[in-house]
């Protein structure tokens, strides 16, 4: 599927599986007219590796060298790992990793679970934002663990502050693949 072909067609799915209107209490607990439940297109099985390829195209479009790619369980995960696999396809090497919320009282006591982020350029990820707080968990998270971040990339930007408050805080940039007028919202 061409890249363009890739984008149009997440953008249906998107639009099809994710979108709920109505009124509906945000994690960042505003209110808002829609929900945009990512989870149903990040877990669908056409969509995640079409997620692996948007997502992927938009890291390199930016011309980003990275390595690991992860974020905040549980809207991360599947988003790391859809650009994990379509890498791997490409011959491309990249890592995916998860940040819990905080960090392990138990076993090795780790926030940031699987391959090694110490010294690695990472992108860090989120299906979607509202106020950027779940992203900034993981940008903080990823660096006491030794990771260099180096963007926070996003599905959909809700247009509601994420990215003006990421860049602030964290000192990355703020990508994302759709925002919300593109989606019809």
């Amino acid at each position: 599927m061409s890249e363009t072909g890739a984008r149009a067609r997440l953008k249906e799915l998107i639009q099809e599986l994710a979108i709920v209107r109505g009124k509906v209490i945000l994690s960042s607990g505003k209110e808002a007219d829609y929900y945009i439940d990512l989870r149903r297109v990040s877990l669908h099985q056409e969509a995640s590796g079409l997620i692996g390829e948007v997502m992927l195209d938009l890291l390199d479009e930016a011309k980003l060298e990275f390595t690991n790619v992860g974020g905040l369980t549980m809207g991360a995960d599947p988003v790391g790992t859809a650009i994990m696999h379509t890498a791997r396809a490409k011959d491309r090497a990249i890592d995916a990793f998860v940040v819990r919320k905080a960090q392990k009282s138990y076993g090795m006591g780790r926030q940031v679970e699987g391959p090694s982020v110490e010294g690695r350029d990472v992108i860090v990820l989120e299906d979607t934002s509202t106020t950027g707080g779940s992203a900034l968990t993981a940008v903080e998270g990823v660096r006491k663990a030794g990771g260099n971040v180096i963007a926070v990339a996003v599905i959909v930007d809700r247009n509601t502050g994420a990215k003006e408050r990421i860049e602030s805080e964290a000192g990355v940039p703020y990508l994302f693949a759709y925002g919300k007028k593109e989606l019809g919202l």
